[in-house]
């Protein structure tokens, strides 16, 4: 076809006959294959050696590869769901969506409803047909109970009886959050003791961070995502801060070292994590002072993936100031401390928008697997300088999930009820207030990192 007068937006379509099969495939004016079907052709073999086709069949091939491109996953699509609402749907055959899912990831305004403005501005008005009923027109609280319960067929499945309580979900950080956040915290000397719930900041740390904030009004944090209204805990207001990569980036800067093969082998003579035996080793060579005085020269800018919050910019790349030629294992492990406390220190910037626009923190609540480390928890409560509670039960969104299913099933009258009944207090961990001036400091020096990353940005982008 003459390609010179063609209209932007044109697309075409290629058929191959084969001796197998016919293909299609849909393709743009840049040569760029958008879509692709194929369909078995019947063959015949009367006699050995001997092989028929029917042309009849090829042309009936010819017309489903075809129309198999016209009608695409998206024409014949009943439903979209997020996965939590994917998974209720599956074991309830109720198609009702969570207000978490909606309110966090589908632009859902919990006052308001769907904003048919924005599904056209995207060139997706056909969600709104039906009374939105591919993305859902049924929206509960999480923790409210799914139609009649455990379908027979899923029961079957997972090996329970039918007609078991099953709650509207949450996102899995939500969870985590829902699963520590509201525990009872009397007799251990908290401030948070006398405070209302909206005194406490949920962290959620693994891979990356989520750092959970409720509030009774809305409070817009710049860089934050939210407010949220009910997205967490029914009836409060949620912000959610959150770091790209902490547990991927330690992981990143140790396994990249080259002291890591000695690290590895000597973690595994004792029988110990690798981040055991950096833990323990910085004790070693730590001598008579605090162990976070060993980064003293070393400083760490954490944005090697971008900066969610709260700059949310994700041009930025992470920084290391410091370095030395030697690359032993005692390098290594004050490499470990300074990455782990820039982590901690992105948490405290974090923290800093979010009373700046309104909230009022006094004490940190850390779940998911980075809680497990002590190092990691002692830095957040040093360089914070509040308190970090870590729950009873190492699995604060397993625990988050049961809350949800405990409210539904009707033994609980709220969520915040079960909360406080089933999220425990396993440990606290005190900042070190003798360090607070050595740590003031460090922080002067993390954001003069990215004010300096910024100007050489500039400086390379000039003429």
């Amino acid at each position: 076809m003459p390609g010179g007068d063609q209209e932007l937006g044109s697309y075409y379509v290629g058929v191959d006959v084969g001796t197998g099969s016919v293909r299609a495939a849909l393709v743009d004016q840049r040569g760029i294959l958008l879509a692709f079907a194929d369909q078995p052709i019947n063959q015949w073999e009367p006699q050995f050696n001997h092989h028929e086709q029917s042309s009849e069949d090829i042309w009936v091939a010819c017309c489903i590869v075809t129309n198999n491109l016209r009608e695409t996953c998206w024409d014949k699509a009943g439903h979209f769901f997020d996965l939590p609402d994917f998974l209720s749907w599956k074991a309830t055959g109720v198609t009702a969506r969570s207000l978490c899912s909606l309110v966090c990831k589908w632009t859902y305004s919990a006052e308001k409803g769907w904003d048919d403005s924005f599904w056209k501005m995207v060139g997706l008005e056909d969600l709104v047909a039906d009374n939105y009923s591919k993305i859902g027109n049924q929206v509960l609280p999480p923790g409210t109970c799914l139609g009649n319960g455990l379908t027979p067929e899923a029961a079957k499945d997972l090996g329970l009886p039918a007609g078991i309580a099953v709650a509207a979900s949450l996102i899995d950080a939500h969870a985590g959050g829902l699963g520590v956040i509201g525990a009872d915290v009397r007799g251990h000397g908290l401030a948070c003791e006398g405070q209302p719930v909206t005194s406490r900041l949920a962290i959620i740390c693994g891979t990356s961070s989520c750092h959970m904030g409720i509030s009774k009004n809305p409070i817009f944090v710049p860089g934050v995502w939210g407010p949220y209204f009910s997205a967490m805990v029914p009836g409060f207001w949620l912000n959610e801060g959150g770091q790209s990569v902490t547990g991927k980036l330690i992981d990143h800067m140790v396994q990249g070292h080259a002291a890591f093969p000695e690290l590895q082998a000597k973690a595994t003579a004792r029988c110990q994590s690798i981040y055991a035996y950096l833990n323990s080793h910085l004790d070693l060579i730590k001598k008579t002072q605090p162990v976070g005085f060993l980064t003293v020269d070393l400083h760490v800018w954490p944005d090697f993936h971008g900066n969610r919050s709260p700059l949310a910019d994700l041009t930025l790349k992470g920084m290391v100031t410091g370095l030395k030629l030697s690359q032993d294992l005692d390098d290594l492990a004050i490499l470990y401390l300074a990455t782990v406390q820039a982590i901690a220190f992105g948490t405290r910037l974090i923290i800093e928008a979010m009373e700046s626009a309104g909230h009022s923190i006094s004490t940190l609540f850390l779940c998911g697997g980075l809680g497990k480390n002590p190092l990691f928890v002692q830095m957040h409560a040093d360089i914070t300088g509040m308190p970090v509670v870590l729950s009873q039960e190492v699995e604060s969104v397993l625990v988050g999930a049961a809350i949800l299913g405990a409210c539904a099933s009707g033994d609980f009258a709220s969520v915040q009820e079960a909360m406080a009944r089933m999220s425990k207090v396993g440990k606290v961990v005190f900042p070190r207030r003798e360090d607070k001036r050595y740590y003031d400091k460090k922080y002067q020096v993390f954001l003069k990192l990215v004010e300096h990353q910024k100007e050489y940005a500039s400086i390379m982008k000039g003429d």
